[in-house]
């Protein structure tokens, strides 16, 4: 196995496609941003990232955590790996001076993590969870929180945690029983347990600072009740860990993949605890820190992706068996060829390839509009990037994770039997990248989140206002080599706009049509903006390409394979939500819990 980080495409998307400097120094916060900064930040990001994490990989895959008499020892590696990462600063890259961050965009968070996580899954969850901390309390702690927390989160010295599940309550937080009890002097005391909860105990840092959800004694029922407090394994004193909390770690889970993550069993048995934000309001503060997981989930997928298709191209160029249907003069004599040269092989290679690089982009501009809606001067604008913003989470969470393990399952196809054994490496992405598409909020919940909040709620507006940004694109497209192109795109946004209201009117009468086909709806909304942007890096790829032909040449080259070969797709798509629909208004039940039960 190997990584090498894929500068050159990352700075395309980045400079060329995005703009991405200009874009930044417009805020009064990035003035001194210039391309020459962010390159030389992402160009240390892919040494971290291959040179030190990546060889810890297959270690914490072997070794996974071990957990012995209450504690959690990392595997070997990680300890070092995480030292370096944070005497390098990499934790406070996008945090807040004030608090001792770097003060730097998004974007080049999400470029880091993007390398962070296609190099080694299993230990970025660690560090991963640490800006969404960040960012829920920044927005809603207390002043006298904040200087005492954030300055540890930023610098890294403290990892965070986001202890949401109880064994009774997965996705449905509403029934969650963990309970905040308050006591004379503004703390509070905290019962209950959480599982499946990312870095809840481990050996990188000297204190971890839970961030937990929890029902105060007067809340009311369901998610309305629900509160969120921040409870530290040790209660600091001047900023130094001094008495042990009762917080404890009561064992790990083995699991299919991702062996170098500790997923804890929490127990808080009157652990001390206090309130962030207001009472009974405590999703709203966590949803800070779910938002940026979701987008850094959506990130894992693009990483992986890229990883996989690295290594199954190499192992398709050198990998000589069968000889190929067209042959160059040259093999003409040889046995055998590289499987690179069957077409077969070429169509997997080329899916990988079309969807690591449209998912780069569609995370990349996501990061930019998550810049903008923080940083913008006007607020209007600030609303809009937000909006959009919320309509793509769901997206890049769940597309770009049913990619990522798509692509890993390609790659092990490629390898052949050298894929499905350990040995060569590849088989691990398989498995790890698969809880990427559960954890987080399902992509099925996912999907249901985009059709009822961002879609069906406001009618289809914010869906309405991305298409209109596609539909200006579409319009300033003239290159004759783009008419199919155009008019495939052209298409599946036409039907997008048709389906919105047809759905609206049908669901008043059907309650189950929106969740039957919002799998359907995630991915063709998906299509509209990965094409969108691909559209784009194309034109811009075809007013380059006697630059560097080779690369825009394979940029143009893999766009026209995503239009004529993966969007195609939609056809299907749109037929299966015609059928519901058409089920609908005749009033045959598509409801199967009979046949089920």
């Amino acid at each position: 196995m190997h990584y090498h980080p894929p500068l050159k495409d990352i700075s395309f998307v980045l400079f060329e496609l995005f703009n991405a400097a200009q874009t930044l120094n417009r805020y009064p916060e990035f003035e001194e941003i210039d391309q020459d900064l962010m390159s030389q930040v992402i160009e240390e990001a892919g040494r971290f990232a291959s040179e030190i994490l990546f060889p810890t990989n297959a270690v914490g895959d072997r070794e996974g955590c071990r957990f012995e008499n209450g504690h959690v020892k990392t595997p070997t590696g990680f300890k070092q790996a995480y030292r370096q990462f944070q005497e390098a600063g990499w934790p406070a890259l996008a945090c807040d001076p004030a608090y001792g961050g770097q003060g730097l965009p998004h974007t080049l968070n999400t470029v880091l993590y993007e390398m962070l996580t296609g190099t080694n899954h299993a230990w970025s969850m660690f560090p991963g969870l640490l800006h969404g901390a960040y960012s829920s309390l920044y927005h809603y702690a207390n002043d006298e929180l904040k200087d005492v927390y954030l300055p540890k989160i930023v610098s890294g010295e403290w990892l965070a945690t986001m202890c949401l599940t109880e064994p009774q309550a997965g996705s449905d937080l509403g029934l969650i029983r963990t309970k905040a009890t308050p006591a004379d002097n503004g703390h509070y005391i905290l019962e209950g347990n959480k599982i499946f909860i990312s870095g809840g105990e481990h050996d990188l840092t000297e204190n971890i600072v839970h961030l937990v959800l929890a029902r105060l004694p007067d809340a009311p029922p369901g998610s309305k009740g629900i509160s969120l407090f921040l409870v530290p394994k040790f209660l600091p004193e001047n900023g130094v860990p001094k008495v042990r909390n009762a917080v404890h770690c009561t064992g790990i889970e083995h699991k299919m993949g991702i062996h170098g993550s500790a997923t804890c069993s929490i127990q808080f048995d009157q652990a001390t605890g206090w309130l962030v934000g207001e009472p009974n309001k405590g999703l709203a503060a966590m949803f800070k820190m779910m938002n940026a997981a979701r987008l850094l989930v959506g990130i894992n997928g693009v990483g992986v992706s890229e990883t996989v298709y690295q290594n199954a191209l190499a192992y398709a160029k050198e990998r000589i068996q069968m000889r190929a249907a067209t042959r160059p003069e040259n093999r003409h004599s040889e046995p055998a060829d590289p499987i690179v040269m069957h077409p077969a092989i070429q169509r997997m290679l080329m899916s990988q390839k079309a969807y690591a690089e449209g998912g780069r982009m569609l995370a990349y501009y996501s990061a930019l509009l998550l810049d903008g809606a923080e940083h913008h001067p006007d607020e209007q604008i600030k609303a809009h990037f937000e909006s959009e913003l919320a309509l793509l989470t769901p997206i890049i969470k769940a597309m770009l994770t049913d990619q990522g393990f798509e692509a890993a399952g390609q790659a092990i196809q490629i390898f052949g039997g050298h894929g499905y054994i350990q040995e060569t490496g590849i088989e691990q992405y398989l498995r790890d990248i698969k809880i990427a598409q559960i954890y987080e909020g399902t992509n099925e919940i996912q999907a249901i989140d985009l059709i009822m909040r961002k879609i069906l709620a406001d009618n289809g507006q914010r869906l309405f206002n991305l298409l209109d940004q596609i539909q200006e694109t579409i319009n300033t497209t003239t290159q004759p080599a783009f008419v199919n192109s155009v008019a495939a795109l052209t298409q599946v946004c036409q039907h997008l706009r048709a389906l919105i209201p047809a759905i609206s009117d049908a669901s008043r009468q059907s309650p189950d049509l929106p969740y039957q086909i919002a799998p359907e709806m995630l991915r063709l909304v998906g299509h509209a903006a990965m094409g969108w942007l691909w559209l784009k890096a194309a034109t811009i790829a075809d007013e380059q390409k006697e630059k560097d032909p080779a690369f825009y040449g394979s940029k143009i080259d893999t766009a026209q394979y995503y239009f004529d070969f993966i969007l195609p797709e939609t056809r299907q798509l749109i037929q299966v939500i015609d059928q519901y629909l058409i089920h609908s208004q005749q009033g045959h039940s598509t409801n199967y819990l009979d046949s089920l039960m």
